[in-house]
């Protein structure tokens, strides 16, 4: 576990880093492309940084508007509130902030970019699918997230996709004018070059976007259920919880595609977890593992 957490941490920076530098070179681009305008470029890494440094500490709370979720308390979720509690109590960790979005579909996930500043949201199709154990078992998942800081790396994730697709859209309104701007001067070399550029910047991010969606690890979900399992001391809870997720899992009304790898389950369409889980553990599996862990303890 704490390997894993070492391992987050790093990839944290690495993400970072590897943003700057990808929107660094989309900048000499957009630099090149709009005649050699060197202060796009510059304004294009000052917007790197900015956007690097704001979604470090901002992006739970987009995620967290986007899903259309409200805070609630002890006095407004009695039965939220003392299972999370609980499984603080049990782990030594802080009390993250507890949210519910009023939605029949069952879901839940976890957001912050530490366990000081984390976050848990579910909707309410959860609450009434699932029995005292077996939300337990999904509530020990989301802190098994926030424990593990998977929820920092997811969080820049969803941030950085966003980004992706800003800045596709701009760079193709650049390539665009630019385009036209030359085709009235007879340069019909670069005209090719613009539209080029243009069919690939509208084709390539939502492509780029999956790709980081999809670079959230398998084994961040087995080590959350293995966290879950270990905090709760009942991996068959978790392993309940998840065949429901299976078999009643449905698209969100409200769902965003960029944050669609945040959820335990996917909200973008119906049998959720099936497609979903190309990218996570197959839901037998996790479960033939967490039942193999209730046979040790």
């Amino acid at each position: 576990m704490y390997s894993a957490i070492a391992r987050n941490k790093r990839n944290t920076w690495f993400i970072l880093i590897g943003f700057v530098l990808l929107l660094g070179a989309l900048g000499l681009l957009a630099g090149w492309l709009a005649s050699n305008n060197w202060w796009i470029t510059a304004l294009v890494l000052v917007f790197a940084g900015g956007y690097a440094a704001v979604q470090y500490f901002c992006a739970d709370r987009e995620a967290i508007a986007l899903s259309g979720a409200f805070e609630v308390d002890k006095q407004s979720a009695p039965r939220y509130y003392r299972l999370v509690e609980n499984l603080c109590i049990t782990t030594g960790a802080p009390m993250p902030k507890l949210y519910v979005v009023e939605d029949p579909a069952p879901n839940a996930f976890a957001t912050g970019r530490d366990p000081e500043h984390a976050a848990i949201t579910v909707t309410t199709g959860l609450f009434e699918l699932m029995t005292d154990r077996e939300l337990e078992g999904v509530l020990g998942h989301e802190l098994g997230h926030i424990r593990n800081y998977d929820i920092r790396v997811s969080m820049l994730v969803f941030g950085l996709v966003v980004a992706v697709g800003l800045v596709a859209d701009v760079m193709l309104r650049i390539s665009f004018f630019s385009g036209a701007r030359r085709q009235n001067n007879g340069n019909n070399q670069a005209q090719l070059v613009f539209l080029i550029f243009g069919i690939v910047a509208a084709i390539v991010a939502p492509l780029l976007a999956g790709l980081v969606q999809a670079a959230i690890s398998r084994q961040r979900e087995y080590l959350a259920d293995a966290t879950s399992a270990l905090t709760t001391r009942d991996p068959e809870g978790l392993a309940s919880a998840l065949a429901k997720l299976g078999e009643y899992g449905r698209p969100l009304q409200k769902a965003n595609t960029s944050m669609a790898h945040l959820w335990i389950a996917d909200p973008l369409r119906p049998n959720a977890l099936a497609r979903m889980f190309s990218t996570h553990p197959p839901i037998p599996d996790r479960i033939e593992r967490l039942r193999t862990m209730g046979g040790s303890f």
